[in-house]
């Protein structure tokens, strides 16, 4: 109705003209505060009697209470024959989606899930893609190939294990890899794992050193593959974002101490720790020789600025690709002509493909499974994270645990012809994913070229400086200083920096593996703090709607004298229901009057909870809940909820709390819940001696000529339709 109908109307009737703004403002239709000034401006004057009239006083004279009108809730049928059924209803669920899932899958169905390369094989466009994956495959094997031979020395290994570790599980990935630009192979914070793993068993110069790291391959691929099939990806979810940044710039730290050994001319202590590292490096000061120094720092250089030339401009970003194979074309040039002084060598390196060979021994396989799980973390949280990065930008579906399924094949069928661990690289599949490659066919051709590398080069690796291969790995782990993300996390979250604060120094001063399990442990300590003690709002009406929402956030919300609204914004479980109770108590006497609207009430006589964010509940919090509410009755409180999703009132109905609150509790909306407990407040009873021996709610008379108690049944007079029994 607009204003101009309204005008139009004869009312003279004040009684009937309130009935109509209050049905029209309280209820679902919500007007602006100008409309019902406009209403109030065109109305008659107010008679004086209507004026003083105190409608909260008793007289037979009064119209009949104004109704009040809500969204009947859908209570769901807590009744069953067998009553530990319903607990089972979620795991029948999930095994019923799947064998429907594996029934409706056909013949290439199951080809695709094994063989995630028939996906872009069937659908492959020569024309438009094969150009492409060429280019893409040579710009990333041509960057493979150096930076393979230092990050195998960064492991302790020999260069040639490296390229070995290129070679077969690039081919498998890109035959069971689920991401199409991953780039896979070995990558410097992996190496230097293996590195810390295997220096307290065995000395790199030792053949065990080899044959451990080999095994090292087999059991991470073990893992993956039973994290991928059992789809256990989500374990890792608990490790922050803001410990893997820590761990991995503290590592980046630690890898960049250990290379300089090759740039100073002298040897320096194998340690994952700052400390040692920094001790060695200034106690053999007197050694230091300036041939490998300047030409370590020469090829140092150049790499860094390819590099950023690489990333600065698209067009030329095969620059930063070619940065690796300049340094080490430039040194090996240096070392063959001019014969510098005191330039170790790499030496012979064999040639020739690796041969198929199985480990000899499992003696320390026991030893290795600590460092086995850190890498397959590691390759869940970076590659897993990288290549699902890669499949939204170029527009295609990829599955985490498949991807995982994928990388352990690789590392099962690398071990078998001498590779060590294996996972996707960050800096080669950003130059593949920028090359544009469009399928898997790119990595068979870096695959190649390894394997070209393999039979007719390794004779010309021979001359390479181990400063050159230095200079290669510090500077591919330059990137993984993460100081731009610490100074983000300080502006954003102290907490998060806080966090990755400690992780960075424990890794840094006590090692990689007490550093990266301090660091969980305390990333896992927030979950546990926060999940304890949720965030918990009180709600007030916003003004000219039936919205409510967090006072503290919208100060211009108001509340109602004698109701407190109480949203709980997380799960309710044993570990946090002790702080959601003090919480409520709080609430109870700590109640700011200044926006208050409604009867002056001394203290609260309605508590409503609102349980729309909170997706679960257990038996510990049922049983808190129950006190809660006998605690109420005591205090002459009634306890309403609103809006629980279907499972938490399920759990709230079997359990009894919706007969012990009365399914006249229990509301769609917050407003209705208000509405009715306003009603309660402000309405006064028929007849008392009546309504005595029904179940009552107290509560205190707002008329200022009346201190008493008065009783009114709940339903008294509300336009309340019926519940509706739904079986779930």
């Amino acid at each position: 109705m607009n204003v101009a109908a309204f005008s139009s109307l004869s009312i003279t009737n004040w009684n009937y003209a309130s009935l109509f703004l209050h049905a029209t403002i309280s209820d679902r239709y919500v007007l602006p505060l100008l409309h019902v000034d406009l209403i109030l401006s065109i109305l008659p004057p107010i008679p004086m009697s209507v004026a003083v009239k105190d409608f909260s006083t008793a007289s037979s004279s009064s119209p009949p209470a104004i109704p009040v009108k809500v969204i009947p809730l859908q209570h769901p049928d807590s009744t069953s024959s067998n009553p530990l059924c319903h607990h089972s209803v979620p795991f029948n669920i999930f095994f019923s989606r799947w064998t429907e899932k594996i029934k409706r899958m056909t013949f290439f169905d199951w080809i695709d899930t094994i063989f995630p390369c028939f996906l872009w094989i069937r659908t492959y466009r020569w024309q438009q893609y094969f150009k492409l994956d060429l280019m893409a495959g040579i710009t990333v094997g041509i960057m493979l190939v150096p930076q393979a031979m230092s990050y195998a020395r960064l492991a302790g290994l020999q260069p040639i294990y490296g390229l070995y570790s290129s070679f077969v599980p690039v081919f498998v990935y890109a035959v069971f890899g689920s991401s199409r630009q991953l780039a896979v192979g070995p990558v410097a914070l992996v190496s230097l794992l293996v590195s810390n793993a295997l220096s307290g068993i065995a000395d790199p110069s030792e053949e065990l050193y080899t044959e451990l790291a080999i095994l090292l391959a087999l059991l991470v691929g073990i893992f993956e593959c039973i994290m991928g099939f059992l789809r256990l990806g989500w374990l890792t979810r608990f490790i922050s974002h803001s410990v893997i940044s820590g761990f991995t710039t503290a590592s980046a730290v630690v890898i960049g101490l250990s290379q300089l050994k090759y740039f100073l001319g002298y040897s320096v202590s194998r340690s994952s720790k700052i400390v040692p590292l920094i001790e060695s490096i200034i106690a053999g000061a007197d050694q230091f020789k300036w041939p490998p120094f300047l030409l370590g720092s020469t090829i140092l250089i150049i790499l860094l600025v390819m590099k950023h030339v690489g990333k600065a401009k698209k067009e030329l970003q095969f620059v930063r690709a070619a940065g690796p194979l300049t340094g080490l074309a430039l040194g090996t040039t240096i070392a063959k002509v001019f014969h510098p002084p005191f330039i170790s060598l790499v030496g012979d390196i064999p040639q020739g493909l690796p041969e198929f060979s199985f480990p000899n021994s499992f003696d320390h396989a026991k030893l290795l499974l600590p460092t086995a799980a850190l890498i397959t973390g590691v390759a869940i949280l970076e590659s897993v994270g990288i290549a699902k990065a890669l499949a939204a930008r170029n527009r295609y579906e990829l599955d985490s645990n498949s991807e995982l399924f994928g990388l352990g094949v690789a590392n099962i069928f690398g071990s078998l012809f001498s590779a060590y661990p294996t996972t996707g690289s960050f800096s080669r599949s950003a130059v593949n994913s920028e090359s544009e490659a469009k399928t898997g066919l790119s990595g068979l051709i870096t695959g190649a070229i390894i394997g070209c590398s393999l039979l007719f080069l390794t004779p010309m690796f021979k001359y390479i400086p181990q400063c050159a291969l230095a200079a290669i790995v510090i500077s591919a782990v330059s990137g993984l200083v993460d100081y731009e993300g610490a100074i983000f996390l300080w502006r954003v979250d102290k907490r998060d920096f806080t966090l990755w604060t400690i992780t960075s120094t424990t890794t840094l001063f006590f090692g990689i593996e007490i550093g990266v399990l301090i660091g969980v442990g305390v990333s896992l300590a927030f979950v546990i703090h926060e999940s304890a003690n949720p965030h918990i709002a009180v709600l007030g009406r916003l003004p000219g709607t039936t919205v409510y929402r967090n006072i503290k956030q919208y100060p211009e919300a108001y509340t109602y004298n004698g109701i407190v609204i109480v949203r709980i914004d997380a799960p309710i479980y044993f570990a946090n229901i002790s702080y959601i109770k003090d919480r409520l108590r709080e609430y109870e006497v700590a109640i700011d009057k200044r926006t208050n609207k409604g009867p002056d009430l001394e203290r609260i006589y309605f508590v409503i909870l609102e349980l729309s964010p909170v997706t679960y509940i257990d038996s510990s919090a049922v049983e808190a809940i129950k006190k809660l509410y006998e605690e109420y009755k005591t205090r002459d409180i009634q306890l309403a909820i609103s809006n629980p999703n279907k499972e938490v009132l399920l759990i709230l109905a079997r359990s009894g709390i919706v007969e012990l609150i009365g399914r006249e509790w229990f509301y769609v909306r917050v407003h209705d819940a208000v509405q009715v407990c306003l009603h309660h407040v402000q309405t006064p009873p028929t007849n008392v001696e009546e309504s005595s021996n029904n179940t009552s709610l107290w509560r205190r008379s707002s008329a200022k000529n009346s201190s008493s108690y008065a009783e009114v049944k709940p339903d008294t007079n509300l336009l309340k339709e019926p519940l509706v029994l739904r079986e779930n």
